[in-house]
Parts: structure tokens; sequence; C-alpha cells
């Protein structure tokens, strides 16, 4: 998938919800729209349901409907610095959370494995692309092996 229409995407959320903040009632129902819109998109373009790139659209869109949810507005503050996050450093906060899960990587989780995930410094293409394969270099503070 095109680079720059990745980026459009999350751009058109991340004004949307900028707009919402400022006042504008439509436009977190607009963020859950293109959020929508996004995931299905990539979900039909050849990456399926379970690709990594719509499990992290998909967990965004979960959670700005968890976010409607009175006392969960915060979540919607988070997900607006995360998105924000994103574009300006190329670092997915979500993504790396997502990196986590038993399905989505190779090693046993550990302390080390989830440091070297959340502070490893931002690098073009998927967080998973760079996750270590072998339990013995998992966590390291080197790269993992290409």
């Amino acid at each position: 998938m095109d680079a720059r229409l990745k980026r459009a995407y999350w751009q058109l959320t991340a004004l949307a919800m900028a707009a919402h903040f400022g006042g504008w009632e439509p436009g977190l129902g607009a963020a859950i729209a293109i959020t929508a819109g996004q995931t299905i998109h990539f979900a039909a373009e050849g990456c399926g349901p379970r690709a990594f790139e719509v499990q992290v659209r998909a967990a965004f869109l979960a959670l700005l409907l968890l976010g409607l949810a009175p006392p969960l507005w915060p979540i919607h503050a988070a997900q607006f610095v995360g998105v924000n996050v994103r574009l300006v450093t190329d670092y997915c906060p979500l993504a790396r959370l997502l990196a986590l899960a038993p399905w989505n990587r190779t090693v046993p989780l550990s302390w080390s494995l989830a440091r070297w995930l959340l502070v490893s410094p931002p690098a073009p293409g998927s967080i998973l692309d760079r996750m270590p394969r072998d339990p013995r270099t998992a966590g390291s503070s080197a790269a993992p092996p290409a």
C-alpha cells in the first residue's frame, strides 16, 4: 500500500480529532468514519483482516468507539496525542503495544522484549519487521538481525 495514502488517512484522522477538540461536534464522527474506511480499505486491498496494518486500524477504531462512553473520554485525548506522535516521528505507540500480542510475536513475552519495543527508535516500515525472531536476541539493545 502506498505510504502517502497511509499517511493521508492518519492526517485526516488527526485533523478530524483536532476539529472535535476544537468544538466541532461532527469531528469525532468524521474520525470514526475515516478510521472505519481505512480499516475496510486495508483489509480489502489484500492485507486481510489479520494483517498487522489492519489490526492497528481496527484497534484505533475500537478505542474511538470505547471513548464515546462519557467516563472514557480521555481515551480520545490519548489517541490524538498518539496519532500526532505517529505523524511527526513515525513512532506508533499503538503498533508497539499490539506487537506484544501473542499472535504478532515469535519470541516469548519478556520485560526486555517490551522495553525494546517501547524504546527502540522509529524506523521506516512495520515494527514487526524489526522484531527479534530468536529468543536469545529478544530485548537486546542492538537492532535484531534483518
